[in-house]
């Protein structure tokens, strides 16, 4: 075994010398909290290593040049022990394990063997040995608290976790132990309490105790090199490709671990420590990213990943499980929906756009608006839409026109939770030429152009949806609103002053039920017709001009 060389230190106002040693980066995380007992020649030293601690420093109390070697070596192969056994795949306990640890404290209740190892701990809970000691400790735990600011039970677990060399343990285990400690201590002392006023009868919930059965965990894998970051999310893709995961998902999950392993400066997957997220989550918001995002991004992407790799035994614990990002609530100085004015700017301005431009990007331009403020559809879902997804159906009554019907469809590309729907067009689209351009156009997509070398649509796509976006800001110019999907807030806002029933609103737009008896049934042709029919038409003019787009040049008339 190779120690760290260090030297002791001369301190002032003594002649004994000093152990100096730093903690190693690659377990600091992992020894906050751990109760060190030190071996300093025929006696026992300890210190619980805290988040400020940056090195381990102890008195040798010797000062002869031979003592205080034999001593330094003493104190450095048991930190050097210390420190391997940190680096250890950490131990995850079951509940029947914890309950298991717990029995170690149990005793206490009698002051009768009190375990010199965790007689630390034993004092944070019941203070010095006297009158009352049991009202006190059970005060104390009911508080789940202490005078001094710390938490005496994590303390306990913690050092019930050294006492049995198990110095590596996932961080929720040791919560739990914590929970299943403070539970041992109140039976012990309510059972103490019971003999203190002459009752010693045994206590039935002394045999509750399970025997301890734990076997420390072992790398089968390959060295820690071969389990990268980046790799884990493409692995988790492969699986989730499969299961139908949405590809924006994928992107999501792989800028975030990119962004990660940039903060961390190496892409090493078993290297990553709880402490870890927390200090990129901070880092995230430092530099300014939301903490919606932070938290519904980063912290959850990193979680879902690392949540697969534990799921399928490559990584032993999950280091982002249990983090959390504190969020502000919203200012709300406006609603989400656009105004009557700046929907009809963004309506007017794709009537009279004619930029030099591919004539698909000039399509988007001109009839994705339109499109979502018909039917509430994500921008997305509109940008790509195909020829054959519009088509004209009869109804079962054979007196009733055939309806013209935009198929919303996952075999398009990206719909939210991958189901199709169907929506009648307004009677405006079609009267201003919407049904005709389709007609016209080539077979395929009607407002993007797949990549020549592969068929690709998933980059095109995202660039039309960017450059729909910049059109809307030339005249939304209000960054409170976001400029696309405030079209599906504006449609359910109209809707709801028409009379239309939210559940074929939700329908029209894609939303889900909102309880299990809307689940039921569905929201016929028929009766998005009548809701299409109530839903009254946009102009393009000022507010307060009554005069409405053209129905056959998408004019003014």
């Amino acid at each position: 075994m190779h120690f760290r060389l260090v030297r002791p230190v001369k301190r002032k106002g003594t002649i004994n010398q000093q152990f100096n040693q730093r903690i190693p980066a690659d377990v600091r995380d992992h020894a906050v909290g751990v109760t060190l007992h030190i071996p300093v020649g025929p006696q026992i030293v300890r210190k619980t290593i805290t988040s400020k601690d940056n090195a381990v420093r102890v008195s040798l109390r010797a000062s002869t040049t031979s003592e205080v070697k034999t001593r330094q070596a003493q104190v450095a192969g048991y930190l050097e022990t210390i420190w391997q056994g940190l680096r250890e795949v950490p131990v995850v306990l079951s509940h029947r394990q914890a309950v298991a640890l717990s029995r170690d404290v149990y005793a206490w209740g009698s002051l009768a063997e009190i375990d010199p190892d965790l007689s630390d701990a034993e004092s944070a809970f019941t203070g010095e040995i006297g009158g009352g000691v049991y009202k006190t400790a059970m005060a104390r735990l009911e508080a789940e608290t202490d005078p001094s600011g710390h938490d005496p039970a994590m303390l306990t677990a913690r050092q019930i976790l050294t006492r049995r060399g198990l110095l590596n343990v996932a961080p929720h285990s040791v919560e739990l132990l914590a929970r299943e400690v403070l539970r041992s201590l109140k039976d012990g002392f309510a059972q103490a309490d019971r003999e203190t006023a002459g009752d010693y009868t045994p206590d039935p919930k002394a045999s509750r105790f399970p025997p301890l059965e734990i076997t420390k965990p072992t790398i089968t894998t390959k060295p820690a090199a071969a389990i990268s970051l980046t790799g884990l999310v493409e692995d988790w893709w492969q699986e989730a490709k499969g299961a139908g995961r949405a590809v924006s998902t994928y992107e999501s999950y792989k800028g975030t671990m990119a962004r990660f392993v940039a903060f961390l400066k190496h892409d090493d997957a078993l290297a990553v420590a709880p402490g870890d997220v927390v200090r990129f989550k901070d880092h995230r918001l430092a530099e300014g990213v939301s903490p919606k995002t932070v938290g519904d991004s980063d912290v959850a992407g990193l979680r879902a990943v690392f949540k697969w790799a534990v799921g399928n035994k490559k990584l032993p614990i999950n280091p982002a499980l249990g983090i959390q990002v504190v969020r502000k609530k919203a200012v709300k100085t406006r609603g989400k929906e656009f105004t009557e004015e700046e929907a009809k700017l963004v309506l007017a301005h794709s009537l009279k756009h004619a930029g030099r431009e591919s004539p698909k990007l000039k399509a988007a331009k001109r009839w994705v608006p339109w499109l979502c403020a018909y039917t509430g559809a994500r921008v997305g879902e509109m940008v790509q839409l195909r020829k054959e997804d519009i088509r004209q159906v009869a109804l079962s009554n054979a007196s009733e026109a055939p309806l013209f019907v935009m198929t919303i469809t996952p075999e398009a590309g990206t719909v939210k939770d991958k189901e199709v729907r169907e929506v009648v067009l307004h009677d405006h689209l079609i009267s201003q030429g919407f049904v005709a351009f389709v007609t016209s156009a080539p077979p395929g997509h009607l407002f993007l152009t797949p990549r020549k070398k592969d068929g690709a649509v998933r980059g095109v796509w995202q660039s039309v949806k960017n450059r729909l976006r910049e059109f809307v800001r030339e005249v939304v110019k209000d960054d409170r609103v976001q400029p696309n999907h405030a079209w599906r807030h504006t449609f359910k806002t109209i809707g709801r002053e028409a009379g239309i029933a939210d559940s074929v609103l939700d329908a029209i737009c894609g939303h889900a039920a909102k309880t299990v008896g809307g689940a039921y049934g569905s929201v016929t042709l028929k009766a998005q017709r009548d809701a299409m029919e109530k839903f009254p038409k946009f102009t393009t003019e000022p507010v307060g001009d009554s005069r409405e787009v053209s129905k056959d040049s998408g004019g003014t008339k």
